[in-house]
C-alpha cells in the first residue's frame, strides 16, 4: 500500500493503512489524501490530512446529531486518526500552536466517539496534573480480565484503541488505555517528558483501576506495543498485582542496542552513557543526514525525552535499561520478536533472563507480519497474544461482542 516515494511520508502513511482493520482509516480516504500532497513538503502534508479529518469530522457530526451513534462513532474515530497523523511533521520543541490546535481536535473526535461507545474516562494524580484515560468495558457490571495497555513513543491511546482495546473487548476483556509521561496530552499539553524508571507510572494507575469494581484483581495483565515493550516490563517488575505481561517486542538495555548499531567509532560506543555531549555530538552528522533518522532522533527524540540535541538524546536513551529489573519480573510473560524490526534485536537476551514462566513468539515474512509491532498482520498477534493470555489466565473462550 504504498503512496509515497518519500520514505519519511510512506512512514506516517503507514500509520494510518495500518489502522483500516479496527475501523480506524479507509484506503479510499488515505489515497485521496496522499494524492493532494507534495511528496517531502510538510505544510501540504499537514493542510490536506487535516482537511480530509475535517471533512470525515463533519460526516461524523451529522450522523451524530441525527441520532446514528453507530456511524458517528466510526467516522469521528477515523477523523481522530487523520488528524494525529497530520501531526507528524509538526513533532519537536518548542510545540507548534498548530500541533496543538490539531491534537485538540483529534481529541475531540475521539472523546466524541468514546462516549458513543460508552467508554469510561479515568483520570490518575501525577506529578501536579492528571492523566487522563479510558476504561473500555467488555460488559457493564461485571467483573472481567482487564488489559493495560502501555504506549510508545509518537503515539497515544487514540491509537491505542485500534490496536489493544478491540481485540481485547472482542475477547471479553475490559482494557485500560492511558498514556504516560512524554506520550500524547501528557507531553503536548503539559510538557511531561518519558522517564525510565515506568514502575513509577504504572504502579498509581493499578492502584486507580483497582479501584473500579468490575477489576478481575487476579487477571490483571499489561500489554505494551513498540518501545511499550520496554516500559510495560520495567514498570512490572517486582508488582504482584499483575498477573501477566505481553511485550511487543522484547527489549533489553537500550545501550546495548545502541552499542551494536549506531555508526559511532568503538572508543565512543565503549564511552556510553558517560560521554559529554559535546564529544558525541560530531558523530551524530551522518546518522542525521537520513531524513528519516533526523526525524526519530531530533523531531520526537529530543522532543520526548526533553534534551537539547542529539547527543543529549543518545545519552539520555543509554540509561534505560531492563538488567536491573529483570530478576523482578516473576509473572508469566509472553514476549514478541518480529522479523525485520530493530527494536527486537535483543527479544532473546530479555527472554533468556527473565526467571518466571514465559514464552517466546517469532513473527515472520512468511506469515506477514515482519516488521515492527507486526503492523501488516496484527491480527496474527493479536490471534497469538490473546490465545497465550487466555490460557494463563484461565479465562474462558468468550463469544465475540463485536
Amino acid at each position: 500500500m504504498r503512496l509515497f516515494e518519500d520514505r519519511l511520508f510512506q512512514m506516517f502513511a503507514d500509520r494510518a493503512l495500518m489502522t483500516m482493520t479496527g475501523g480506524g482509516a479507509e484506503y479510499g480516504e488515505c489515497a485521496l489524501t496522499a494524492s493532494r500532497i507534495t511528496e517531502g513538503d510538510a505544510e501540504s502534508w499537514h493542510r490536506e490530512w487535516t482537511a480530509t479529518a475535517d471533512m470525515v469530522s463533519e460526516w461524523a457530526a451529522r450522523s451524530d446529531d441525527k441520532g446514528h451513534a453507530v456511524s458517528a462513532a466510526e467516522a469521528y474515530q477515523r477523523a481522530s486518526t487523520y488528524y494525529r497523523v497530520a501531526n507528524f511533521p509538526l513533532f519537536g520543541h518548542p510545540v507548534d500552536p498548530l500541533l496543538v490546535e490539531t491534537f485538540r481536535k483529534e481529541a475531540h473526535a475521539f472523546e466524541r466517539s468514546a462516549e458513543l461507545r460508552r467508554l469510561r474516562p479515568l483520570e490518575v494524580p501525577y506529578e501536579g496534573v492528571e492523566l487522563r484515560g479510558y476504561l473500555c468495558l467488555a460488559a457493564k457490571d461485571e467483573v472481567r480480565p482487564t488489559v493495560i495497555a502501555v504506549n510508545g513513543y509518537d503515539s497515544n491511546l487514540h491509537e491505542m484503541y485500534w490496536s489493544h482495546a478491540i481485540p481485547a473487548l472482542k475477547r471479553g476483556y475490559h482494557c485500560l488505555l492511558m498514556d504516560g509521561p512524554g506520550q500524547g496530552r501528557n507531553l503536548i499539553e503539559h510538557g511531561l517528558h518519558l522517564r525510565c524508571d515506568w514502575e513509577h507510572v504504572l504502579g498509581p494507575i493499578i492502584k486507580k483501576l483497582l479501584t473500579y469494581g468490575e477489576i478481575d484483581e487476579e487477571r490483571l495483565a499489561v500489554m505494551g506495543w513498540s518501545f511499550g515493550g520496554y516500559l510495560a516490563a520495567r514498570g512490572v517488575a517486582g508488582d504482584p498485582r499483575v498477573k501477566a505481561l505481553v511485550v511487543d517486542p522484547g527489549q533489553w538495555d537500550q545501550l546495548d542496542l545502541l552499542r551494536e548499531v549506531a555508526p559511532f567509532p568503538e572508543e565512543i560506543k565503549e564511552a556510553l552513557p558517560d560521554l559529554d555531549p559535546a564529544v558525541l555530538e560530531p558523530h551524530m552528522e551522518q546518522f542525521l543526514e537520513d531524513p528519516v533518522h533526523y526525524w526519530q532522533l531530533v523531531r520526537r527524540g529530543q522532543w520526548v525525552h526533553g534534551v537539547g540535541s542529539p547527543a543529549e538524546y543518545i545519552l539520555d536513551l543509554a540509561r534505560y535499561n531492563i538488567s536491573e529489573v529483570v530478576d523482578r519480573i516473576t509473572c508469566p510473560t509472553f514476549v514478541a520478536t518480529a522479523e525485520a524490526d530493530l527494536l527486537s534485536a535483543h527479544a532473546g537476551k530479555f527472554f533468556a533472563r527473565l526467571p518466571g514462566p514465559k514464552t517466546l513468539k517469532a513473527f515472520t515474512r512468511a506469515e506477514g507480519a515482519a516488521g515492527h509491532c507486526e503492523l501488516w498482520n496484527r491480527s496474527r498477534f493479536t490471534q497469538q497474544a490473546f490465545d497465550w493470555l487466555s490460557e494463563t489466565l484461565r479465562w474462558p473462550v468468550a463469544r465475540s461482542l463485536f
